[in-house]
This record gives structure tokens, C-alpha cells and sequence, in this order.
């Protein structure tokens, strides 16, 4: 069938035009993993994501867009996710900057005597729920807690990428329904429901979920193997009691990020500031450390300013003589996110140009007409979703789109609005942190160093309150009704 025009001379994309960028997306991404197994993460998906914007160019042009409008789709990806790189920035400097300074260890120092490890990994996953739903963002959330706690899992003998599952799965409850969150803010607004009758009905899916979660770690943490024994727990921690100043007051910069958070003071200006004041306070509580680290001259001040400078930039390292302490502490720094940021900045610009040239749209909507039932439609609405955070690597495009793609057909099916928006909660924010180069999934796994495709087996949150929410829809159950009524489609 030929291509129809509009009165610009632009061609509308066929379907042939939608599939090759997702089938070359596909093949290049298993072709990657394949060859590199996990180091696919660390150059040749970021490759096959430029390769993958390539092909979608390509057919733009094919179908009469001008080249500079392929450049302005790429500029308003890259400026979509500006704020994304200053966090991802600040959380290297943070971590690299909390180890220097004792932050990191201290917090290690008293979990391990604190935390049990047969109930580890649910304890972790009620930590950071708890913490998630106070300050209402999954990234801080896993950038401060989520460290330290997928760094005690490694000294205490329970497995990291299990603990970094419980971390996701609290932060995600959180992300999901705390009015703090902007993602839940967000979602309410795009879908115009009041952000408090929008928590409310998340709540039906959220709590089961992490019921499940929770139960399943507990499992998990019970019928686990063997940890480590106390006797090397003990030298752990003795080794660590060495090295720094442990101290309660080396906790203040957790304390004052919290705060700061709480009062939503700009995610990436409240990391920084956290990261600035632990570095000084470090000078104060870890001299010795602060020497070593920069092989001090003699000049307490330029000594710390070089320390924190340094930590800041490359991250902290340290030869402990302890393989397991220095792995924990010998991290961060803003390069040890230049690889999440390019895996980022490919993804984002693919998901652009597919949705700035109408080749989702192309997919999209044949798959409304076939959802007969609501319980297809429901099936369609998770499938736009978590499809979008494969290919468009970015939760805001995997909630925004079908949030506006959907509200006229939930509105003319006489399906409430608080449906769509607890669906496109759960199909787009939920699964974000499952897929290795979306925007979630990179950064939690640059931050909690543990690879995605580690980790993703075990985030049951991500797949537990997406399961049930689409269960809802099939089953009719919680679903609520209104009159029919015709709302003219919001332009996508």
C-alpha cells in the first residue's frame, strides 16, 4: 500500500517503518549480550542504542523529514534528561565522597550488628520502602541506604544482588506511592485525577505487592546458604574501627540529605550539598584517612581539600589488606558514571526519535483497536508501557505516552481515570529498573554495583504490583466506572 502525504509533503510511517528500528534494537541488543555476556553494559549496547538511532533517522528522512529535524528530536532528547546527568553526577561524587569521609563505613559498621542476615533481605526491603515513602524518590533512596546495604550484604556472606532486589523493590513502593514522589505527582496530573485519589487506589495494588515482596525475601533470607562466619564478621569490623573514626556523627550527612529532601530541595543541589558537608566534616572526624588517601604533604587543609576534590572526581580507594572491605569502599566518583550516561543519552534519543516521527503512534493504536475487552485494553496499556522503557530507556516516555495515548479511550470505554493512572503507574514507573539501558535500570545498577540483569530476577516489587494491576483489570476487580463520554485525544 503506498505511503499517504500530508499537505507538508511528510509520508506517514507504514508498519514496515515502525518494526525494523525495534527488530534491529532486538537483534543488536541480544547480539551484545551474546558476544559480551555482562560487559554488554559497559560499551557495546550503548554502540547498538547509536546504531538503533541511526536506523530510526534513516527512516525519517525516508519519509520527507529534513535532517535538522532529526537534529532537534536528539537535542530535545538530550535536554530531557539534563537533570537525570546532574543527579547521576552528584550520586558518584556522593558515594565516593561518603566512603573518604566515614559516612559509608559507619553506616556498614553498625547494620552488620544491627541486621540479622536470616531476615536480611526483608529487613533491607522494609528500610528502604520506609525511607522511599518519607522522602518519596527511589534514587536517593538507593544512592545513601541502598549502598550501604548491598555493601553490608557483601561483608556479612548474604548474596548482593538479592539485597540490591529488596532495595529496588522498597524504593519503587515508595517512587510509586508517596505524595513526595514526582512520578506520582506527575502521573495524577497527566491523567487530571487528584494526586491523594490517585494514591488511594495505588495503594490496592502497591501493598499486596510488596506483601509479596516481603515474603518472598523472607524466604529468600531464610533458606539461603551459609554466611560468614561471627569470627569474620568480628575481623571485618575491627578492620573497619581501624581505618576510620566510627562514629554516630558521621552519620549527620544522611541526617541532613534526608532533610533536605524531605523540604524537596532539587535532588541533584540536595546531593552535592550532602556530599560537601560530609567531605568537611571527614576532615574533622578522619584525618588519617584523609592523608592516605592523597599521600599528604604535611597541610591539613590542602590535604582535605585534595581528598574530597579527588573523591569527588575518580571516587575513593583503599588497600585494607581485606579483599571484602575494599571492594565495598573503593567506589564512586562522577567518571564511574560516564558509561551509565551514554547508555542513557542513546537510549533516550532512540525512544525521541521514534516518538517524534510517529512510529510508536504507528504501533500503538491498531493494538487499542484489537483491545475488545477491558481486560485487553489493560494488557495493552502494561504492554505500551513496559514496551516504552525498552525501547525509549526512560520512565517519564514509559509513563507520559500512554497516560495521554489511553485517557480518551479509558474516558469513552467509561473506565475511571484513577484506572489509568494506577495502570500507567504500574506499567511505567514500576518496571523502569528491570531494563538495563533505561534511565532507572542504569543508574541503579552504576549506584548499587550490581549489574541490572543481576539483580532484575529478584526485584519482585517491579514485577508483583504490575502483575496484579493488570489481574485487576481482567478480573474486573477494583475497577471503577463512570459515565461514557468523548474526550478528544491528547496529541502524542
Amino acid at each position: 500500500m503506498p505511503q499517504s502525504e500530508g499537505p507538508s509533503g511528510l509520508r506517514e510511517p507504514t508498519l514496515a517503518d515502525a518494526l525494523l528500528p525495534l527488530a534491529t534494537l532486538a537483534c543488536l541488543i541480544a547480539g551484545a549480550l551474546a558476544l559480551f555476556g555482562l560487559d554488554a553494559l559497559d560499551g557495546p549496547i550503548q554502540v547498538a542504542l547509536l546504531l538503533c538511532c541511526a536506523v530510526a533517522a534513516l527512516i525519517a528522512m525516508k519519509n520527507g523529514h529534513p535532517f535538522s529535524s532529526v537534529q532537534e528530536a536528539g537535542k530535545g532528547a538530550i535536554a530531557s534528561v539534563t537533570s537525570a546527568i546532574f543527579i547521576l553526577f552528584a550520586v558518584g561524587a556522593l558515594i565516593g565522597v561518603w566512603n573518604l569521609s566515614g559516612t559509608i563505613p559507619t553506616l556498614v559498621y553498625y547494620g552488620i550488628q544491627v541486621l540479622s542476615p536470616g531476615w536480611y533481605y526483608a529487613a533491607t526491603a522494609l528500610i528502604c520502602g520506609v525511607v522511599a515513602l518519607s522522602i518519596g524518590s527511589s534514587w536517593t533512596t538507593a544512592a545513601t541506604i541502598g549502598v550501604g546495604l548491598v555493601g553490608i550484604a557483601t561483608l556479612i556472606g548474604v548474596s548482593p544482588a538479592i539485597t540490591a532486589g529488596a532495595v529496588i523493590s522498597g524504593a519503587y513502593l515508595g517512587d510509586k506511592t508517596s505524595p513526595l514522589s514526582e512520578t506520582t505527582i506527575l502521573t495524577a496530573q497527566i491523567v487530571k485525577v487528584d494526586v491523594y485519589e490517585h494514591i488511594k487506589r495505588q495503594i490496592w495494588t502497591s501493598i499486596p505487592a510488596f506483601v509479596i515482596a516481603f515474603v518472598v525475601f523472607l524466604i529468600l533470607g531464610v533458606t539461603g546458604p551459609d554466611t560468614v562466619t561471627d569470627a569474620e564478621t568480628t575481623s571485618d569490623l575491627d578492620k573497619l574501627n581501624q581505618i576510620f573514626n566510627i562514629t554516630p556523627l558521621a552519620l549527620l550527612p544522611v541526617v541532613l540529605l534526608a532533610f533536605m529532601s524531605i523540604r524537596k530541595v532539587p535532588a541533584s543541589l540536595a546531593l552535592l550539598a550532602a556530599t560537601l558537608f560530609a567531605g568537611v566534616l571527614g576532615a574533622f572526624l578522619q584525618p588519617d584517612v584523609y592523608a592516605d588517601f592523597v599521600a599528604g604533604s604535611g597541610n591539613v587543609v590542602v590535604e582535605s581539600l585534595k581528598a574530597v576534590w579527588s573523591a569527588m572526581a575518580n571516587g575513593f580507594s583503599i588497600n585494607s589488606g581485606i579483599p571484602d572491605v575494599d571492594r565495598l569502599l573503593s567506589r564512586g566518583g562522577m567518571d564511574s558514571m560516564l558509561l551509565t550516561i551514554w547508555l542513557i543519552l542513546g537510549a533516550v534519543t532512540f525512544g525521541a526519535m521514534l516518538e517524534e516521527f510517529g512510529l510508536i503512534n504507528r504501533l500503538v493504536h491498531p493494538m487499542i483497536a484489537a483491545a475488545t475487552t477491558t481486560g485487553r485494553l489493560y494488557v495493552t496499556v502494561f504492554a505500551c508501557g513496559f514496551g516504552l522503557n525498552v525501547v525509549a530507556g526512560d520512565q517519564y516516555i514509559a509513563l507520559v505516552l500512554p497516560s495521554r495515548i489511553f485517557r480518551a479511550e479509558f474516558a469513552r470505554r467509561g473506565l475511571a481515570p484513577t484506572n489509568l493512572s494506577r495502570l500507567a503507574a504500574d506499567s511505567g514507573t514500576v518496571t523502569s529498573p528491570l531494563v538495563p539501558w533505561n534511565s532507572c535500570g542504569a543508574f541503579m545498577g552504576a549506584t548499587l554495583g550490581v549489574s541490572t540483569l543481576l539483580y532484575l530476577p529478584y526485584a519482585v516489587f517491579c514485577y508483583a504490583s504490575p502483575a496484579l494491576s493488570v489481574l485487576y483489570g481482567i478480573t474486573g476487580f477494583k475497577i471503577e466506572k463512570i459515565e461514557p463520554t468523548e474526550l478528544q485525544e491528547d496529541p502524542a
